[in-house]
Order: C-alpha cells, then sequence, then structure tokens
C-alpha cells in the first residue's frame, strides 16, 4: 500500500534512507560520502523546505520511500530509496508511478552519475538523461546542492 509519509515515520524514512544509501558507499567519490549519509537535521531540511515522502507499506511498516517536490516550473523526484533487503521486487517503480501522477509538470530526476542502477531504472520508467549543460543548468536553478555534488551528477527528465 502507498501512503503520504507523516512525522511519526520520520525515523524510518532516515533509516530507510541510510540502509539503502549504503549502495553508494565506494561508488561515488569518498569526499561526497559521510556516515550517516543522510543526517536527521538534513532530512528535517528537506522535509521543511517541501519534499512530500510517500511510502511503500508491508505489513505496517515502510519498505520505501520517495519524496516529490514542487519547484514552479517543473517537479522534482527526490530521495528514493528501498530497504536493501527488499530491493527488486517493483516497489521503486510503484512508488514513482503513484508521484508522476500528482503533477502535470515535466518531472526531473537527479542522480549520482556513478550509481548506474538508479540511471537505468529511471530510463527503464521512461526518462532520459539531459546534456551536460542542461544537467549543471538544472541543478543550479532547482536543487540547493554543491557544486562537488552538481560535478559528480547527472539529470534525468520526463515530459508528462
Amino acid at each position: 500500500m502507498i501512503r503520504r509519509c507523516t512525522e511519526k515515520d520520520f525515523d524510518e524514512l532516515f533509516s530507510i534512507i541510510n540502509d539503502a544509501a549504503q549502495a553508494y558507499n565506494g561508488v561515488i567519490p569518498e569526499d561526497c560520502w559521510h556516515e550517516p549519509y543522510m543526517s536527521a537535521d538534513y532530512l528535517r531540511h528537506e522535509i521543511n523546505d517541501g519534499v512530500r515522502f510517500w511510502g511503500w507499506e508491508e505489513q505496517g511498516k515502510l519498505a520505501g520511500v520517495m519524496g516529490i517536490q514542487d519547484r514552479g516550473e517543473v517537479t522534482l523526484i527526490r530521495h528514493a530509496y528501498v530497504r536493501t533487503i527488499l530491493r527488486n521486487k517493483g516497489i521503486g517503480s510503484q512508488l514513482l508511478k503513484n508521484l508522476q501522477t500528482m503533477t502535470d509538470k515535466t518531472i526531473l530526476i537527479g542522480t549520482w552519475a556513478a550509481a548506474t542502477w538508479a540511471i537505468s531504472f529511471y530510463e527503464k520508467n521512461g526518462y532520459r538523461l539531459v546534456s551536460t549543460g542542461e544537467k549543471n543548468r538544472l541543478l543550479k536553478k532547482y536543487w540547493k546542492i554543491s557544486a562537488r555534488q552538481i560535478e559528480k551528477s547527472v539529470v534525468l527528465s520526463r515530459e508528462i
């Protein structure tokens, strides 16, 4: 079942994000990795900045989460994570399909360039990589991330 995450889900959100983000450890540049990958303070900041999280719930527990953020002319898909032990069961695809129904705007997704599995997932779901120049422009305009993260990231787009 897909449902909107609430304040009571904060600890589970934090746990899922940091469990699933272990996939980046040793893949993204060392200077971009930290423990935990996403701090509780940063997660709170993202929620306060308008990221609305939705979760896939199984047997009363969240198995995966994905955020959506309205940025005016576009919608961003943010922080898509599925518990490591529950990957490759369609949870991410179901969450993405659900969030896509919530907007009639172009959807943008940013991820690490080295996260080839994530890029492949989004491409299988109808997204395409934008050019390097467009990526740089979009990341600077719609995201609040460091220059280093911009350098090491990609953006995928899907017109609705």
